[in-house]
């Protein structure tokens, strides 16, 4: 799959194209659309679903080396205003904040990231590390394990330090119910 076919497989869904189109009047930096509403767009037309089929939230990434609470909430409040008429749950997460909560959600460490891309890197699965943002040319692609997982719905373990396997094996679970074609992989 080329970054033009995964643009215009994802920008089929109304929600995508919306929120990409949005974007970047929030004013934010080192912003991206990432993962699950990316990937099952393009899982949900190769399987004839409706294109928001089974997608649960609408994740955008940003980076903001304000690591404040009060500075994270500012931006959901101003999110949750510029995307009110879509709906669909629509969240947003500085990166650089995820070190000081990860461990009391998941209870595991989290070293601190430098960019948001570095959150789409240490998604539990390569099919999930994918990002979108506009740029001044159209749209830029991060998928630092390309879309050939995308492409052939397979997933696989990602070789990233927070990798858990317990979390991989409920994702998965849901996943292969919402899209039986799926190929998953065994946790290692």
């Amino acid at each position: 799959m080329t970054d033009a076919e995964f643009i215009a497989l994802v920008l089929r869904n109304p929600v995508n194209d919306a929120v990409l189109a949005r974007l970047p009047a929030l004013g934010l930096t080192d912003t991206w659309l990432v993962s699950g509403p990316l990937f099952q767009t393009v899982w949900n037309i190769q399987t004839g679903h409706d294109v928001q089929h089974g997608i649960r939230d609408y994740d955008i990434f940003y980076f903001d080396p304000d690591t404040s609470y009060a500075a994270e909430d500012a931006v959901i409040r101003r999110v949750q205003a510029a995307y009110a008429d879509i709906p669909a749950a629509i969240e947003v997460r500085n990166q650089a904040r995820v070190h000081l909560w990860y461990v009391d959600k998941f209870g595991a460490p989290y070293p601190p990231l430098t960019r948001a891309s570095d959150g789409i890197d240490r998604f539990l699965m390569p099919c999930a590390q994918v990002g979108i943002r506009k740029d001044k040319d159209g749209y830029e692609i991060y998928a630092p394990k390309g879309l050939a997982d995308v492409a052939d719905m397979i997933v696989r373990p990602n070789d990233t330090p927070n990798f858990q396997a317990a979390r991989y094996q409920e994702k998965t679970a849901r996943w292969k119910a919402l899209w039986p074609d799926l190929t998953v992989l065994p946790a290692i």
